[in-house]
């Protein structure tokens, strides 16, 4: 039988269980507190926990089943960290400082079964969803290895695999995430990014699911995002945008579209215009990411003089876009490059 993990449960359910032991509810806030603000990972030293319980708990549960196999550091400041998980699979996860914030990007599954045509976790393919304990221990494990002084502020869903694809699990990572005795992150420190899994995409909002938004866009057009993004054939860029128009976001808040820039691809000023035109009605902002070269795949990155003319075309017609750095391309930890690669070769 399974062993219970402390991070695939949220505060309600880790108060169930210890009820169920017969211990008071409160026991699991001292435990979340322990585990999420101090991140200790030894019942043992659980001090304000009674000497039989921490026994118990010792013998019954433990936190997660993820160790960290390397970590690679990029000369921008950032560094990506590679995990084993208990089947031998591998993931990665990239932490980023940037100014005033320390954002965590993290994985939800091993791979991906949506093969865009611009990332590499598209192209090895899909093992398996990962569980809310494996994600959530990825925040944990980054935050035991960089110390108390230095504190994650952000997370983002942007690493391996597609979050709505594993909607119970990342909505569980969410839930951890935000709790006050679990990391206590704002919701809108929490990012989540999707292609557009339309029915999960609005069951987010019916449920109370709290977080920022991000849409991987990367097309003006159904026909070039379907050739680019295969998705697009089964959730279409009007149903998709439709759906984004209808979303009851809060009075200040807006809609992430992500734009990867792939040069002689979808970064012309024609496509910029056609974008001006497809985003008109929808509260947002765009990120535009130029493409992060890799051997692997046949695209280029535009020039800088080719960025910054797309995003002066949505400048001048109304559209906040910010132009995103990418982070780690040196050590293959920039968007679209994570496959957890580079540890499956090491041991081979």
């Amino acid at each position: 039988m399974k062993t219970l993990e402390v991070c695939e449960m949220t505060r309600k359910e880790l108060e169930a269980y210890m009820v169920n032991i017969g211990e008071r509810p409160f026991r699991a806030r001292q435990v979340m507190k322990w585990t999420y603000k101090k991140t200790l990972l030894d019942f043992e030293n659980m001090t304000d926990l009674p000497i039989s319980l921490r026994k118990k708990l010792k013998e019954s549960l433990k936190f997660y089943d993820l160790r960290l196999l390397e970590v690679l550091s990029s000369k921008d400041g950032s560094s990506k960290f590679a995990f084993e998980l208990g089947d031998g699979q591998v993931i990665e996860s990239v932490l980023i400082p940037d100014e005033d914030r320390l954002t965590l990007c993290v994985s939800s599954q091993v791979g991906c079964v949506l093969a865009c045509k611009f990332c590499l976790t598209g192209q090895i393919g899909f093992s398996r969803n990962l569980s809310a304990s494996e994600i959530v221990g990825q925040v944990l494990e980054v935050q035991r290895t960089i110390g108390p002084s230095r504190r994650i502020t952000n997370v983002v869903f942007m690493g391996m695999g597609e979050p709505l694809l594993n909607y119970g699990e990342v909505k569980k990572a969410i839930e951890i995430l935000e709790d006050d005795y679990g990391f206590g992150l704002s919701w809108r420190k929490v990012t989540l990014s999707t292609v557009g899994i339309i029915p999960e995409l609005k069951r987010l909002f019916s449920e109370g699911v709290r977080c920022r938004i991000a849409i991987s866009l990367n097309a003006p057009d159904q026909d070039l995002r379907s050739e680019l993004m295969p998705i697009s054939r089964r959730y279409t860029l009007e149903e998709l945008l439709d759906t984004c128009r209808n979303l009851p976001l809060l009075p200040r808040e807006r809609i992430t579209f992500e734009y990867v820039l792939i040069k002689d691809v979808n970064a012309s000023p024609k496509e910029a215009l056609k974008l001006t035109e497809l985003l008109r009605g929808i509260r947002c902002k765009v990120n535009l990411i130029p493409f992060n070269e890799a051997p692997e795949l046949p695209f280029r990155s535009p020039t800088p003089e080719e960025v910054e003319s797309f995003q002066r075309i949505l400048l001048d017609r109304g559209i906040t876009a910010l132009v995103r750095k990418s982070f780690g391309k040196d050590i293959m930890a920039a968007c679209g490059q994570l496959r957890g690669k580079v540890n499956r070769e090491r041991r081979s």
